[in-house]
């Protein structure tokens, strides 16, 4: 199950995979800056850009 774009918001801490880390499911770490995906939900997570460029998709929130 994904998270649902109502629980993610700029300036959060996140863990996204990338695209070229699909396969291996490496995770990245970072902040989100932007919402990318305009849909409430999506099967493979919501799309964002975080803080430093990068653009994956959301498969965990970090707690502060």
């Amino acid at each position: 199950m994904s998270i649902p774009r109502k629980d993610i918001k700029p300036g959060m801490r996140v863990h996204i995979v990338l695209k070229k880390d699909q396969r291996s499911g490496n995770l990245t770490e970072g902040v989100v800056e932007r919402l990318l995906t305009k849909s409430p939900t999506h099967p493979h997570g919501i799309k964002v850009r975080l803080d430093d460029g990068q653009v994956g998709r959301v498969k965990a929130i970090l707690a502060d």
